[in-house]
């Protein structure tokens, strides 16, 4: 991580006390806030990679914290924790620039391998890794700096290389949903499926889009 830390943003201090020492176990340098303005004045003195942050907290709001910081702190990646993931926030939050979500309750070992993923893609070389798996993760990067027109292109590489696997084609999906184009997302989380119906994250997208609840679900990337 070059020396930069991670902010933990939630006001349950249970949580802020779990994820910190998940992460301390790694050898990552962590730090906390208890809502939205201290972690802005925080951010402010720079040196973190990474900002986990709470969406639902007293006074400003995680999404309030999330324009701000997308403003004013690009180069944070900001993962969203939440127990309240309906669909409207989950795409709105990507809009902003968050890349990824943790929903509540989580375990130790998922806010590990979630940062370590987080971490390791911006280390990814679009021209020296040329593998699904890379793909995937450039698209989901591209995603967090709303590059949609190369999130999607990354993910016709993947398709092309492994045109058997569902990933690529729920993310295309989720792409289409964040640029409004329900139809197109549908069809795309439909074609996961079809190739794996064991594939939950399609399986959850196919039936939150389908559902007239606003409040259907949240958004899975997979």
């Amino acid at each position: 991580m070059n020396g930069k830390s991670i902010l933990v943003v939630d006001d349950e201090k249970n949580i802020r006390l779990t994820v910190s020492q998940a992460l301390e176990m790694s050898g990552v340098r962590v730090d906390t806030a208890i809502n939205g303005e201290e972690a802005l004045s925080k951010l402010a003195g720079g040196g973190y990679a990474i900002m986990l942050l709470d969406l639902r907290m007293p006074g400003m709001s995680g999404m309030e914290v999330l324009e701000k910081v997308s403003r004013s702190h690009p180069e944070v990646r900001v993962i969203i924790l939440t127990a309240y993931g309906t669909v409207d926030w989950a795409v709105q939050a990507m809009k902003l620039g968050a890349v990824d979500f943790l929903q509540k309750p989580f375990s130790p070992g998922e806010i590990r391998r979630l940062v370590d993923t987080v971490l390791r893609r911006d280390s990814i070389d679009a021209e020296r890794d040329r593998d699904y798996g890379s793909r995937i993760e450039l698209a989901k990067r591209c995603i967090g700096d709303r590059s949609y027109p190369a999130a999607r292109e990354h993910l016709r590489q993947a398709i092309a290389i492994d045109p058997g696997k569902p990933d690529a084609l729920n993310l295309l999906g989720v792409v289409a949903e964040i640029l409004g184009e329900s139809t197109e997302a549908m069809k795309h989380y439909r074609a996961a499926h079809a190739l794996d119906p064991a594939y939950r994250p399609a399986r959850d997208n196919m039936d939150r889009l389908g559902s007239d609840s606003a409040d259907g679900g949240r958004l899975s990337l997979g």
